[in-house]
């Protein structure tokens, strides 16, 4: 047996590799791209390919010469951003898939993961287009498996269960409305034995698959008792707590959004937080009786994994991260926009008094206040935080040896302009040292 894991970068897809591998069973593990820590793991396994860009000849091809008797399809994608859409990726992506899966000769079972609750309810185009792909496969006339997991808690922290983890550390809570909306939440690994089971079964001749199961406990809870438990893991279940209005959770996510344009997967944006608002909900018994798992609930797995210092880190970090982003892309875009404009003529005359002739006086103020731009612009943009991060430490240190140099009386000066060089390269730092998402 051999399985073709898709989006195997992912929080589900990365867990069912590593359970899979872990068990023997053979595994290529399929993504546009792994973080360095995940080619390590998968070692020759691992294939870096844009995936959810090719077409179908493109997939028969990749499934034929894998040879794989099992396709899991874990990519999904929350909401539109720059050249993909919510669509393509569910429903379009998954149409090629099927005709690829046609195209091999043989059967091929296809392992799709979802998301529960029923189509009445559905609002959003991420909703709707898993819902579009959920009904071509079942029209397709080949074997099936859709899985619907409800809020996925795993070792590793990404999207909502990174947010949640946050606002148990932290002195947050949420609006009564938000609050109360159910939340059945699923263990990453129960997902994962789950497709262990179905595979197994599959290689023992098990040929008539089809079958759409709801992966959740049944004890399902709502968002503000599950957050009791994250806090009561933390050992913050006693703190004062600040109500969130939903009105500023709203306004974070169009900041959200927007973000998400200049390229990063922030948790809360106006998709997430309309299905929260739905509320993650389904009915897990015909998963449990043909498979005889027994769920794991979330205090089962909290209990299971006591918070360590590292989870604690992460928790309270986690939103401030964004801040630092947000904090260094202003300090250093304001600091090149007031050069060029209102301290323009201060920024010339210090270079003046020190011997510059004029003209060169201003093309250093003008160049230096651009590159302060760019490197603010860069800082913002996910694709090159990390160089932009590189360049305003460098760039920094540079000014502060130049001035040792050419200005040393500003290390004096009262503001202390210079000295607070210091402070921002050090959160640069730390913005690089946080850097990784996965």
């Amino acid at each position: 047996m051999t399985v073709l894991i898709l989006g195997a970068s992912g929080l589900i897809g990365y867990t069912i590799s590593v359970d899979l591998m872990r068990r023997g069973i053979p595994v290529i593990a399929v993504a546009r791209r792994f973080s360095r820590s995940q080619r390590v793991q998968f070692a020759t396994a691992a294939r870096e390919i844009p995936v959810a860009r090719l077409d179908s000849n493109a997939l028969t091809r990749l499934v034929t010469e894998s040879e794989a008797d099992v396709v899991i399809n874990c990519l999904g994608l929350l909401q539109d951003i720059p050249g993909e859409s919510a669509s393509d990726i569910h429903e379009h992506f998954v149409t090629r898939l099927l005709a690829a899966l046609r195209d091999v000769g043989r059967p091929v079972l296809l392992v799709h993961l979802s998301i529960p609750g029923v189509a009445a309810d559905d609002r959003t185009i991420f909703a709707r287009s898993k819902r579009d792909a959920e009904r071509a496969i079942a029209e397709a006339g080949m074997p099936y498996a859709i899985l619907r997991p409800g809020f996925v808690f795993a070792p590793a922290a990404f999207g909502g269960s990174a947010m949640l983890r946050a606002l148990a550390a932290l002195p947050f809570a949420l609006p009564a409305r938000l609050a109360g909306r159910p939340l059945a939440v699923v263990a990453a690994e129960d997902i994962a034995e789950t497709v262990s089971v179905i595979v197994q079964r599959w290689g023992q001749g098990h040929r008539t698959y089809a079958v759409v199961w709801d992966l959740m406990h049944p004890d399902q809870r709502s968002i503000g008792e599950a957050l009791t438990s994250l806090r009561a893991w933390f050992g913050t279940g006693s703190a004062w707590r600040m109500v969130v209005p939903m009105a500023l959770l709203k306004l974070g996510a169009l900041a959200g959004d927007f973000v998400a344009w200049l390229g990063w997967r922030p948790p809360l944006r106006s998709t997430a937080l309309a299905e929260l608002l739905r509320g993650v909900e389904g009915d897990p018994r015909s998963w449990m009786a043909a498979t005889d798992i027994v769920p794991r609930s979330l205090d089962d797995v909290l209990r299971a994994r006591p918070a360590t210092v590292q989870e604690k880190w992460f928790a309270r970090l986690y939103l401030m991260k964004a801040l630092i982003i947000v904090t260094l892309v202003f300090f250093w875009c304001a600091s090149a926009l007031i050069a060029l404009t209102v301290a323009y003529p201060a920024a010339v005359a210090i270079l003046t008094t020190h011997g510059y002739p004029p003209v060169l006086a201003q093309t250093i103020t003008v160049a230096s206040s651009m590159l302060d731009f760019l490197i603010g612009l860069a800082i913002a943009f996910r694709q090159t935080h990390r160089w932009g991060l590189i360049a305003g430490i460098a760039l920094s240190l540079f000014y502060m040896l130049a001035a040792a140099l050419m200005t040393p009386e500003l290390w004096i000066e009262p503001l202390g302009a210079l000295v607070k060089t210091f402070p921002a390269i050090v959160l640069m730092l730390v913005a690089l040292g946080i850097i990784e998402e996965r």
